[in-house]
């Protein structure tokens, strides 16, 4: 398949080579025709992408709103199931409601930035217009990969839309509101207190802790692998793609040992198998992520008089807690899951303690100290003692004066070839 634009008998012609077919049509002369002539090639590109004539006088072209669903059908087995969710309410939203009526190739850098600055102007933060561009950037270079575009008017959307801070607001728990919460669960929901105890000790995200199985804790290492999420009801990869290791403190490790054992006497008794997951609902199945976080979750902060956080708020608090005692941003990047260091660093930089004083005390201007020159045995003139502030210590000596023979330290006269090569 093959449209190309040319120049040929003072005219520019849009030539199509399409399953042995080929046809030529005129559009235009001069720059205007050129323009044009671009613009007709990419709507019988976008037709024969999706299987319809190259040249029909009833349509003029393919909508955003038809290509949208293209678009999402497509990725829908390549992004994970929270990505695709948030893809389709974004278009459903923020986009279509402006430009879903217009043709692909009218979507231009001016449509662009209107649609940035109509959701500025309706109130929206700034991170969700910048999810909304990116969303439309991704829906054109996939256009563009089909060959519907010539490019990609929504790519580096920095220049039009406000900054954003790197830094995350977070709102942790300090190590007092952590125990009060734990002590609360033990009391008001045992049930519940081992996966708030891996919470707080893990920093796992709900959905890590929702697909936890048995055969991923190493009780003699002391670690657990994570390697599955649990979101919009479905079993995926973490967040970041890749698995990792979590270290587990000596209490988890404890409290997850018994757990185990009292599955196993429950087990033993009904004549059932073991449940695979760590943390299940009473019948053995998967805890449902509504019902831990706004019954259980915000009932216990309730019950214990704390502040309403998020759930999510307890992994910032264990991120936030590692580094005020002073561990490495690189662990606390491995134990969360980061992909890069720079995640860790932006949204807990502000809590690394900066307590190394003495580096910035290296920087001030030494005191002056005295010099200490060589004395020659018989100097000419001597010297003045030099006055030493009285805060400087320094070791007593005996005063020694000069006579015409010996010294008045007791001992006898200095040999005098010792002090003169010449003897």
């Amino acid at each position: 398949m093959a449209v190309n634009v040319r120049y040929w008998k003072r005219a520019w012609w849009v030539f199509i080579n399409h399953q042995g077919i080929r046809k030529a049509k005129r559009v235009g002369v001069g720059e205007s025709g050129k323009k044009a002539a671009k613009q007709v090639a990419q709507q019988i590109q976008a037709r024969l992408v999706l299987g319809q004539a190259a040249f029909d006088s009833h349509k003029t072209g393919v909508t955003f709103d038809s290509y949208s669903e293209t678009f999402l059908q497509r990725i829908q087995h390549t992004r994970k199931p929270s990505t695709h969710e948030a893809y389709q309410q974004t278009l459903t939203r923020n986009i279509k409601p402006m430009i879903g009526k217009l043709a692909l190739h009218a979507v231009t850098r001016e449509k662009v930035k209107a649609l940035a600055m109509a959701g500025l102007e309706k109130g929206q933060s700034p991170k969700t217009v910048q999810n909304t561009i990116r969303c439309l950037s991704s829906l054109l270079s996939q256009a563009v990969e089909d060959g519907l575009l010539a490019v990609n008017s929504a790519l580096k959307p920095g220049k039009f839309l406000p900054k954003i801070s790197k830094r995350r607001g977070i709102n942790p728990l300090t190590r007092e509101e952590i125990a009060t919460l734990l002590d609360t669960a033990k009391t008001k929901a045992p049930r519940y207190y081992p996966i708030f105890l891996c919470a707080a000790r893990t920093g796992l995200r709900m959905g890590e802790l929702l697909a936890l199985q048995w055969d991923d804790l190493d009780f003699n290492g002391r670690c657990i692998q994570i390697s599955r999420n649990f979101t919009h009801w479905k079993l995926t990869t973490p967040k970041s793609g890749e698995s990792r290791r979590v270290d587990m403190s000596l209490e988890l490790t404890q409290v997850l040992k018994d757990l185990k054992l009292e599955r196993q006497i429950d087990a033993g008794a009904s004549g059932t198998d073991v449940p695979p997951w760590v943390f299940c609902n009473e019948n053995g199945g998967l805890l449902h992520p509504n019902n831990l976080r706004d019954r259980i979750f915000y009932g216990l902060l309730t019950k214990a008089n704390l502040r309403k956080v998020r759930f999510h708020d307890l992994r910032h608090s264990y991120a936030s807690l590692l580094l005020q005692q002073g561990e490495s941003p690189v662990y606390v990047k491995d134990q969360l899951g980061h992909s890069s260091i720079q995640i860790t660093v932006d949204c807990y930089g502000h809590l690394i303690p900066g307590g190394n004083k003495q580096a910035v005390d290296r920087l001030d201007t030494p005191p002056v100290q005295p010099s200490c020159e060589a004395e020659s045995a018989t100097p000419a003139q001597p010297r003045k003692p030099i006055a030493l502030p009285a805060s400087v210590n320094m070791p007593n000596y005996p005063v020694v004066t000069r006579r015409r023979y010996g010294v008045s330290d007791g001992f006898r006269t200095r040999d005098l070839r010792i002090h003169n090569p010449a003897l």
